[in-house]
């Protein structure tokens, strides 16, 4: 059997390369990015079995992320390698089509296990969340974090809003009008009951936007 082709995408460089060598022995790697969207660009050319990704990353962040890479090529199947143990955060995860969650701080001992399980079409779940994961699971919808009930695009917005762009700006990157980024930015201060950026940003940094 071919050696799994493995991307791995986190924007520390130091990571992607400890990552690299943690999985060559097993894997083929075929590309390391520091940005989910030049990786996304590239998605269709290098066509990865299993795709490593973080959730906090600048401009667009791992959860949508794997949204669009869902949508790009829905038989990759996706890893986040986070620091984050929300468990909310990973039940959103696996809702998304995620097929394994671990910790940066376990990546050692159990990210190429992770690659060979979901390769073999199974989960994996870093034993460290297992327990709580499955209260986040079970919640019922309405009582999920304000966070996943904003669209995709506001998440985008809101991302880079949080990260110090102006409207202008995020716009720019989006390549919409700094009109359609107020409707979104007005509509998410609407939604989280906050009447102000700071308090947006504020949001975005308990949340691990950013």
């Amino acid at each position: 059997m071919a050696a799994p082709r493995v991307v791995i995408v986190d924007d520390h460089t130091l990571l992607n390369e400890a990552f690299r060598r943690l999985l060559e022995p097993e894997c083929e790697v075929v590309g390391t990015y520091d940005d989910p969207h030049e990786f996304l660009r590239d998605v269709g050319r290098l066509r990865p079995d299993v795709a490593v990704l973080d959730i906090s990353m600048p401009r667009l962040n791992g959860l949508d992320a794997a949204r669009e890479l869902r949508r790009l090529l829905p038989s990759t199947r996706i890893i986040f390698l986070t620091m984050n143990e929300d468990p909310d955060v990973a039940a959103e995860a696996f809702r998304l089509g995620a097929s394994g969650y671990l910790l940066k701080r376990s990546a050692a001992s159990e990210l190429p296990s992770a690659v060979g399980e979901v390769m073999n079409q199974r989960y994996y779940i870093t034993p460290l969340l297992t327990r709580d994961l499955v209260g986040s699971f079970v919640q019922p919808h309405e009582a999920r974090k304000p966070i996943y009930q904003l669209t995709p695009r506001q998440r985008e917005v809101l991302q880079l809003l949080a990260e110090g762009n102006s409207m202008k700006q995020a716009a720019a990157i989006l390549h919409v009008s700094p009109r359609t980024v107020a409707f979104h930015k007005y509509r998410m201060m609407e939604h989280l009951r906050v009447n102000s950026t700071a308090a947006l940003v504020q949001f975005a940094v308990r949340e691990g936007l950013i």
